[in-house]
């Protein structure tokens, strides 16, 4: 299936939205799609509401991005991901690396507001999103204007 790739501005947020499958054939075209955000120590949240799966291969791309942004002084956040994917982050040990929030809006209120962390691991300010979904660091929600900029797919 793919991933298809658009990016948008949400409240003054860069976002990048995931949709499809994201595995070892298109982690590098993800992770490129990030990464051109980034400059300049750019917050960019990754929205990861259709991504209906990755594989290890992709979040390893994701968090090679998140160390360069955050050596820019920026950050990636994943906002949304479904059950599947919030188990891969999950069962790796990688939501309690990345700031995962319930929502982009969630996300884009916690600009700049770092995970409250507790030795190596992230806890959450609320433990679960709508649902019952666990989340490794989630803040409260705004609701600012979407803005599109541009679509990728592949």
């Amino acid at each position: 299936m793919g991933v298809d790739i658009s990016t948008r501005v949400y409240g003054g947020h860069v976002v990048v939205a995931l949709r499809g499958e994201l595995d070892i054939v298109d982690a590098a075209r993800a992770a490129a799609a990030v990464t051109s955000v980034t400059c300049g120590g750019q917050w960019v949240i990754v929205d990861l509401s259709v991504l209906g799966f990755i594989d290890c291969s992709a979040l390893r791309a994701l968090l090679g991005v998140q160390r360069l942004a955050r050596q820019a002084g920026g950050d990636v956040l994943l906002a949304a991901p479904q059950e599947r994917v919030l188990r891969l982050l999950a069962l790796t040990g990688l939501g309690d690396v990345f700031c995962v929030h319930a929502s982009v809006a969630a996300a884009a209120a916690s600009e700049k507001t770092p995970c409250t962390r507790l030795g190596a691991r992230a806890r959450c300010t609320q433990k679960t999103a709508a649902g019952g979904r666990p989340l490794a660091c989630s803040r409260g929600t705004s609701n600012p204007a979407e803005r599109s900029s541009s679509t990728t797919r592949s």
